[in-house]
């Protein structure tokens, strides 16, 4: 029985499960026993390069620093027993049909991108440009578990009970839906603009295993590129006693790690343990102990880069930096109409620390977060704006700041967050009932949560002489720019009322 394989999909099993629990008790009201940035807080390539990048210190980067130390210990197990992408991966690897395992060349070359990425990356964060979110696999992870999977099961079971309770009858049907609302269903059904593009990004990474085993672990992943670096000098190793050379071991080798001569790249492992089992005679093992009593030692640290793959990641970066004014346009970050959430940092810094994980707007409670794809720019690419056609900001709500896992939003009490401007409304009196058309409606005044109102009403005489015609009128200096006015307006396809970010509050 292969029971340290057994052991790591059960580690893969409980991690992905934790981390999917995590994110689904991410809601409002909060209620999960674990803070929703629990996983960041183990992922050193984001907290350190926006450390770096913002020149902050993030106390996540003291719990990475752990998984630094224990991986200069064991080596890469991170990718291999505790990613949540990574055991997706796994599961979509095993539908893939046997193949001849790539070469040692073909290998080494696969391994490389991922070194340039990070070296980009790191580059990049020097010069304050923040691209770590780009590739991060537990930024992919989470964005697709808010924005697809939660939403998407969610609304699936809501509609099986619709069918089981008013067209099947099903007894009992009622009882384990009430039971369920409770927990696994009380999560709102959401919709998200862009949410397809999401999912066709975390398709393509589980696609790339059935043709490569861990394609993207091997080759792209910029966190695994981190782990990596720091494996390479393990104390836990894979040694062999007695190799017969049958090669049964680089024939499993999910990362490619085993080269010709059968020794490995300590760095590419990630601690799957396939190769344990598949030696005959188990000659295979992984250990601390030292060579020993003429036992063939094949656990090699690594040769790390060439000189010439060196010097095409540093010509790679050096090149990529003239594209700084491509990810930082100040008149699309500065003169944008998109709306922050509330205390969203200033434009610039606020693109260098979001890592566009869409913890945010799966907790909004209105659905008003949604992931903007190119309104200011590329470098803005999935983060989050309020739609107030959507919804709005609520007023006493401050979940979205609480549940940032990098300080993009900043967090606020609900005294604070009831004073916080996200924006200024503006009435459209070409289009408003009562101004352009002579109609009574005063939902938006019905509607401002401000509690002297920051919608006013002023009667004129109407002009057919019958009674008074109420008009909204906005008083800009109380208008917290929430957006529930523009939310409930009644005028379609445009509404009557819209807000602007004009006068936001950027701390």
């Amino acid at each position: 029985m292969k029971k340290i394989v057994m052991l790591r999909r059960a580690s893969q099993a409980f991690f992905l499960g934790l981390f999917i629990y995590i994110l689904w008790s991410t809601t409002y009201p909060l209620r999960g026993f674990l803070p929703p940035h629990t996983f960041f807080a183990t992922n050193p390539h984001i907290m350190f390069l926006i450390s770096l990048c913002e020149r902050v210190f993030l106390p996540g980067v003291l719990i990475s620093s752990i998984f630094i130390l224990l991986t200069l210990i064991f080596g890469r197990f991170y990718c291999g027993w505790i990613c949540p992408l990574g055991a997706f991966i796994d599961i979509a690897g095993a539908l893939r049909r046997k193949r001849e395992p790539l070469n040692e060349r073909a290998s080494r070359a696969l391994s490389l991108p991922k070194f340039i990425w990070l070296f980009l990356s790191v580059l990049a964060a020097v010069f304050g440009i923040q691209i770590a979110w780009a590739f991060d696999p537990m930024v992919i992870m989470a964005r697709f578990v808010s924005l697809n999977l939660i939403p998407t099961v969610t609304l699936g079971a809501e509609k099986l009970f619709i069918f089981l309770i008013r067209d099947m009858r099903f007894e009992g049907a009622m009882d384990i839906y009430r039971s369920l609302k409770g927990s696994i269903l009380g999560v709102k059904v959401s919709y998200f603009e862009n949410s397809i593009p999401v999912f066709m990004f975390f398709a393509l990474i589980l696609v790339s295993a059935l043709f490569i085993s861990r394609f993207w672990c091997r080759t792209i992943c910029p966190l695994g590129a981190t782990y990596a670096i720091f494996a390479r000098p393990a104390l836990f190793a894979r040694r062999v006693d007695g190799c017969i050379s049958c090669g049964a071991c680089a024939r499993v080798c999910r990362t490619g790690a085993i080269k010709n001569d059968f020794s490995y790249e300590k760095g590419e492992c990630v601690l799957c343990m396939d190769c344990v089992y598949s030696c005959p005679g188990g000659r295979t093992r992984f250990s601390f102990h030292g060579n020993a009593g003429g036992k063939r030692e094949v656990s090699s640290g690594g040769k790390g880069l060439s000189r010439g793959e060196f010097l095409l990641v540093v010509i790679s970066s050096i090149a990529a930096l003239g594209a700084k004014p491509f990810f930082r346009n100040r008149k699309e970050t500065e003169e944008s109409d998109v709306i922050r959430p509330p205390a969203a940092l200033k434009e610039d810094d606020f693109l260098g620390v979001c890592i566009r994980c869409g913890n945010c707007m799966k907790v909004c409670p209105t659905n008003g977060l949604q992931p903007a794809m190119m309104e200011c720019g590329p470098a803005a690419l999935w983060t989050p704006k309020l739609v107030p056609d959507i919804g709005y900001c609520e007023y006493n709500c401050t979940l979205c700041g609480s549940v940032c896992p990098t300080g993009a939003i900043k967090k606020l009490t609900h005294a604070e967050k009831t004073t916080v401007k996200l924006g200024t409304a503006e009435v459209d009196r070409t289009i408003c009932l009562p101004w352009a058309h002579n109609q009574n409606c005063i939902v938006c005044e019905e509607h401002c949560p401000v509690p002297s109102k920051a919608i006013k009403i002023i009667e004129v005489p109407d002009p057919s002489g019958s009674g008074t015609i109420k008009r909204p009128v906005v008083d800009k200096s109380l208008c917290v720019g929430c957006g529930i006015c523009q939310t409930k307006c009644p005028v379609r396809p445009q509404r009557a009322i819209r807000v602007s970010p004009d006068g936001a509050y950027r701390p």
